[in-house]
């Protein structure tokens, strides 16, 4: 079974495009702990929310990620444009129609 992140980020008026560039960068240092799927997203409807999707091996593999130096950059250099709004969930998935 996975472990699945999903989480809504708040950003400061018109920072949006700074905190999904940021959160994109290319961070090969995530497959190799166990991420499988990282995506970020936006809507029209909600300009100051960034969404974010993540796909793990496991919740150990995601604990560990957060140790990471690229990730603690990361999460320095968006730290300053959150608003301070978050929400999501987090959930072992039970399986997939699309994997074994």
């Amino acid at each position: 079974m996975v472990f699945v992140n999903a989480g809504t980020l708040g950003v400061e008026p018109g920072r949006r495009d700074e905190l999904v560039e940021i959160l994109v960068a290319r961070n090969d240092a995530l497959t190799e702990i166990g991420c499988r799927i990282y995506e970020v997203g936006v809507t029209d409807d909600e300009p100051g929310t960034v969404y974010v999707v993540e796909v793990w091996d496991d919740a150990a593999a995601h604990r560990a990620s957060l140790e990471l130096p690229e990730v603690q950059a990361a999460i320095a250099a968006a730290r300053p444009i959150l608003s301070g709004e978050f929400g999501g969930f987090r959930f072992t998935s039970a399986g997939s129609p699309l994997r074994p």
